[in-house]
């Protein structure tokens, strides 16, 4: 199965002296288990997961890509401010997918890839935790579950982008999904 011709552009380099940019809606995004929001306030500090639960929240996303790694920087409008998520995602052999999320990196995860109906599909393999020197790689029994999927709309120019977070005993601990337009234009200074 191929991927859609418009994912196939998202997921593509973005050429140098350009960026991509994405603009939408999350129609949800965060956790409503308010007893997770104070560990959350920790990774939210250096933009990898928010501590919080909205829905409707506007986003843009500026993708660019360096030394043979995607960078994006997604800018949530919160109701209480803006909200800035970084992320830099490269691939190994054997079509794992490596993404490092935060600044300094906070969360790193490790996917397997696969492609279903035209989107592209991500399911974790490994999570790993970093808090200055200390890194943990969560072992796979206790590690939670996260699955991004990347579709095309009906209405063209659309993508969907869906991102769950879920443990056995425990359920749904995080997510995001929206819709956005995606163009990729000169770089300006």
């Amino acid at each position: 199965m191929q991927l859609h011709p418009a994912l196939l552009r998202y997921f593509s380099a973005v050429p140098r002296g350009s960026v991509g940019i994405g603009t939408g809606v999350f129609e949800r995004v965060g956790t409503r288990k308010r007893w997770l929001w104070p560990f959350l306030r920790v990774m939210q500090r250096h933009g990898a997961v928010y501590a919080g639960w909205h829905e409707n929240v506007p986003f843009t996303v500026r993708n660019r890509t360096i030394a043979g790694k995607a960078l994006s920087v997604r800018t949530l409008q919160l109701p209480d401010g803006k909200w800035v998520m970084k992320d830099a995602v490269h691939s190994r052999p054997h079509g794992t997918v490596v993404d490092q999320i935060g600044d300094p990196t906070t969360l790193a995860v490790a996917f397997t890839a696969s492609v279903d109906k035209g989107a592209y599909v991500l399911r974790s393999t490994t999570l790993g935790l970093r808090w200055r020197r200390l890194r943990l790689r969560v072992p796979a029994f206790l590690a939670p579950v996260v699955r991004l999927r990347e579709s095309a709309e009906k209405l063209a120019g659309r993508q969907r982008v869906a991102l769950t977070v879920d443990m056995p005993l425990l359920g749904r601990l995080y997510e995001y999904e929206g819709t956005f337009e995606y163009r990729i234009e000169e770089e300006t200074s």
